[in-house]
């Protein structure tokens, strides 16, 4: 699959690359998708919520009322869960949500919604650009070129472009990844991917 490469306003260089057929047009593997997705979103929770059993509340032990007479329900314990303030019935307990996959199924995942976006053309190649500064108005100005500002966006860079990374933090719709740490649940999540011309070659050997 052949791609121009643009230029930061937008326009077209003379230049071309040529994105590999076993990356960017393989047959998707639908169900390595929604697994690596699965495990990306499970190792983003922390897993700390907890809630207090009845052992762990503070509280009388002595019995509320007599067993009979009294016309209501039998009350044994102040902390029942039945009672404001009470214990929570099976309530979540701190836990590690991650779960392992194999690395050849996660490379599939990824090489699938990398050609999801390839076949949807939903993939621009940029020259590589740099900042003098961190200046978010770069950035906005680099999506508008491209009439993507609107958009999710996930930008994949090289590591020498910091400036642009740091450029693109404070845009609600942009997200940046260096080219090592692209992810099936991003890339699917984002409506383009604008590829830096230096990652294509990082990313092939990543996905080798």
């Amino acid at each position: 699959m052949e791609l121009d490469v643009y230029k930061i306003n937008g326009e077209k260089t003379a230049r071309t690359v040529t994105l590999k057929d076993e990356i960017f047009n393989i047959t998707p593997n639908d169900h390595a998708i929604y697994l690596d997705s699965k495990q990306y979103m499970a190792n983003q929770r922390q897993g700390t919520h907890s809630s207090k059993e009845k052992s762990m509340l503070s509280g009388s032990t002595r019995k509320l009322k007599k067993q009979k007479g009294t016309g209501g329900a039998r009350s044994g314990s102040i902390k029942s869960p039945l009672f404001v303030g009470g214990a929570r019935v099976f309530g979540p307990h701190p836990r590690d949500y991650n779960f392992k996959l194999n690395k050849k199924l996660k490379l599939i995942a990824r090489k699938s919604a990398l050609t999801y976006k390839a076949q949807e053309n939903n993939i621009i190649i940029l020259e590589d650009v740099s900042f003098d500064t961190p200046k978010t108005k770069n950035f906005i100005e680099l999506l508008n070129n491209f009439k993507i500002s609107d958009k999710k966006t996930l930008f994949v860079f090289s590591e020498s472009n910091v400036n642009v990374y740091l450029s693109s933090r404070n845009l609600k719709k942009v997200k940046a990844l260096s080219a090592e740490s692209i992810n099936t649940y991003d890339v699917l999540n984002a409506n383009n991917l604008i590829i830096s011309e230096s990652s294509i070659r990082t990313l092939e050997g990543l996905f080798n």
